[in-house]
C-alpha cells in the first residue's frame, strides 16, 4: 500500500495536492462518496459575530448519523465496527500512514477534502498514548488540520483509534487565534514554544505553537495528566485537540470540556436542537443535520450549548495554573 511520506518524497508535489487527488479518486471510484461530496455544494452556512471572532452553522444533513450516534457500550457491541478493514466498503481506498494508520476518505464530509485516519487494529479511542502520531500526522499533512475527538466528546467511533482531518483554513478558529494572540493569558514563552490560555472564546482554549516536538509532547502530557487528576472518574480527561503544521512550526489547540452533549440535543419538540459538538464545533463551525436546528438556532443557544459542554472558568483557571507552574 502506497505510503503518503513516500509519495510526498518521490512526487515532489505538496500533501494538499496528493491528498487532493486522492478524494477526487475515490469521489470518481465511489458512488457513495461522490454524492455526499456533490452534495457539500448544497450544505448552507451562517454567521455569528462575536467580540473578535465568529462562529458559523452548516446545515449539512449527511452529518446526521455522526450527530445522532449511539456510542454506549451496548450499542457499540451491537454494530460491526465500520474502520475496521473487513467491514469497509471494497470501494474505501487508502493512503499508508507509517505501519499503523490508514488515512481514508470520510463518505460523510463537511471538509471539501475530509479524511478519517484509521488505526489498522481495533483498539479503543485514546489520546496521549498516541500524541507524537498526531504531530506527526499534522507535519505531513500540511494544509490540513488533524484533529481528534475524545470517546465522550464527538467520536462516533469511539471503540476504534482514529483521528480526522480537514483544510485548515476552513476552521475560524485558524483566523482567529492570530487575531486573539495579544489577548490571550501566556502560560509560558521560551525559545521555541509559546503557550496561551483563552478565557474569553466562548469555549475554553489551551494554545501551543512551537517548533519543538518534543517541547509540544511536554506540553500536552502536563495538561492532560492534571486535567485527567480533575475528572478521575472518565476514562480519559473530556477532550477535544487540533493540530496544523506551517513555517515549520505546529500549533495545537486543546479543548477541555464536562458534556458529551448539551441538553438541546434531548429536548422535545421545538427545544431540540440535535446538536453533539465535536472538533469542528469547537473549531468555530456548529453542524446542523435538520434543517429546523439551522433555521432557529441563535447566538444565545451557541453561547448556552457551549457553556453547558465547556468546563467552568474557575476549573480552568485551575488546570491552567498548574500547568503554568510545571512549565516555569
Amino acid at each position: 500500500m502506497t505510503q503518503l511520506i513516500d509519495l510526498l518524497t518521490n512526487t515532489h508535489k505538496t500533501a494538499v495536492q496528493i491528498l487532493g487527488e486522492f478524494t477526487e479518486s475515490q469521489i470518481q471510484a465511489w458512488p457513495l462518496a461522490a454524492a455526499n461530496f456533490k452534495g457539500l455544494e448544497k450544505v448552507e452556512e451562517k454567521s455569528f459575530q462575536f467580540d473578535g471572532f465568529q462562529i458559523r452553522a452548516q446545515f449539512n444533513p449527511e452529518r446526521m448519523r455522526s450527530s445522532v450516534a449511539e456510542v454506549d457500550k451496548q450499542s457499540i457491541a451491537a454494530r460491526k465496527c465500520f474502520l475496521c478493514s473487513e467491514n469497509r466498503p471494497p470501494e474505501q481506498d487508502a493512503i499508508a500512514f507509517g505501519d499503523d494508520f490508514l488515512i481514508l476518505v470520510n463518505p460523510f464530509p463537511i471538509f471539501k477534502n475530509h479524511f478519517t485516519i484509521s488505526c489498522n487494529r481495533h483498539i479503543d479511542q485514546r489520546f496521549i498514548p498516541n500524541v507524537k502520531n498526531w504531530l506527526e500526522l499534522s507535519a505531513a499533512m500540511e494544509g490540513f488540520t488533524v484533529f481528534y475527538n475524545g470517546p465522550e466528546c464527538g467520536a462516533s467511533a469511539p471503540d476504534h483509534l482514529h483521528f480526522q482531518a480537514g483544510e485548515s483554513s476552513f476552521m475560524p478558529v485558524t483566523d482567529d487565534f492570530e487575531r486573539l494572540k495579544p489577548s490571550g493569558r501566556i502560560l509560558f514563552s521560551g525559545e521555541t514554544t509559546k503557550v496561551w490560555a483563552f478565557n474569553d472564546y466562548l469555549r475554553e482554549m489551551i494554545s501551543v505553537e512551537t517548533s519543538s516536538m518534543h517541547e509540544a509532547l511536554k506540553v500536552v502530557d502536563l495538561y492532560y495528566k492534571h486535567f485527567a487528576a480533575m475528572q478521575p472518574e472518565k476514562m480519559e480527561p473530556m477532550m477535544n485537540a487540533l493540530c496544523s503544521f506551517s513555517n515549520d512550526k505546529w500549533t495545537t489547540h486543546l479543548f477541555p470540556r464536562k458534556a458529551h452533549r448539551p441538553t438541546h440535543f434531548y429536548e422535545e419538540g421545538e427545544k431540540q436542537i440535535l446538536i453533539s459538538p465535536g472538533s469542528v464545533d469547537f473549531g468555530g463551525v456548529f453542524i446542523l443535520p435538520r434543517r429546523e436546528d439551522f433555521d432557529k438556532i441563535s447566538k444565545e443557544d451557541i453561547v448556552d450549548i457551549l457553556a453547558q459542554v465547556c468546563v467552568d472558568q474557575d476549573i480552568f483557571l485551575e488546570l491552567t495554573e498548574k500547568i503554568k507552574k510545571d512549565l516555569i
